[in-house]
């Protein structure tokens, strides 16, 4: 049964050729079941395949796609926040464009968007990669976890719904694949409430990922800690200051512990 709460659909695509037509496909069969009123947008984030040319031919079959392109690659990170910027509907869904996920399962999303519930975050069921990028997906999801107190199991699942007016109030600027955990961390911040539904992961259909390469490994690894220094250590750097002027002046200066949900 469908429902009167309009939806964008969005993959942001990188060298996604292979893959992004069906998934573009399986959203426009799937969300006649959820709404009258939505839309699939692509965000081709500087591919030098063929992606261009399928989205452009996807867009003039359908009204209900649009494209938005980067000249260059910007990162994963910069193709979310021009997704976000771009998308139009009450509701936001995003996933990635290598179709490692079954977008037909925003049906199990869809029912949990409730009263408070501002996102629904998937979680996956088992992960279909090499044992290599098992470990490290599985030390990093871990450590942001752990690091940022993050209220969620699987932060590295891009399986995601939200309430767009939840989004836009969110200052983002990571442009590499951290921006997951920045999007997190802020939401749960704002007092954003969560719901959780388990999804299924699948081989990669084409292509090799763009991120499993030592030089991207790294650059996440770096940006993470800075990601980390920026959001949670300058804060308490701040709020341990705080609290020894208010310790040294007696003043009753509020530290920011007492405000800080983290």
């Amino acid at each position: 049964m469908s429902s009167n709460r309009s939806i964008t659909v969005f993959f942001p695509a990188f060298n996604d050729a292979g893959s992004i037509a069906s998934l573009v496909t399986d959203a426009l069969d799937v969300l006649p079941a959820l709404t009258d009123d939505f839309e699939v947008l692509v965000v081709n984030d500087g591919s030098t395949d063929a992606t261009s040319d399928v989205l452009e031919e996807l867009a003039r079959a359908s009204p209900h796609v649009r494209v938005v392109h980067h000249e260059r690659n910007r990162g994963y990170g910069a193709a979310l926040r021009t997704g976000f910027g771009h998308a139009r509907k009450e509701l936001v869904f995003y996933t990635d464009g290598d179709g490692q996920y079954d977008v037909r399962e925003l049906m199990a999303l869809h029912p949990l968007m409730t009263g408070a519930v501002g996102v629904v975050n998937g979680y996956k069921i088992g992960r279909s990669d090499a044992r290599a990028r098992k470990v490290i997906g599985g030390v990093y999801n871990r450590l942001a976890r752990v690091l940022f107190r993050l209220p969620i199991r699987d932060v590295d699942c891009d399986f995601r719904l939200m309430r767009r007016r939840v989004v836009e109030r969110l200052d983002l600027v990571s442009s590499s694949g951290v921006i997951c955990v920045e999007l997190v961390r802020k939401l749960h911040a704002s007092g954003c409430v969560f719901a959780e539904a388990p999804v299924r992961h699948y081989p990669r259909r084409h292509g090799r990922s763009q991120f499993f390469t030592f030089g991207r490994v790294a650059r996440t690894a770096f940006d993470f800690f800075v990601l980390w220094f920026r959001l949670v250590g300058l804060r308490r750097f701040d709020s341990g200051r705080r609290d020894q002027k208010s310790a040294a002046g007696g003043s009753p200066v509020a530290s920011d512990k007492a405000q800080d949900p983290f």
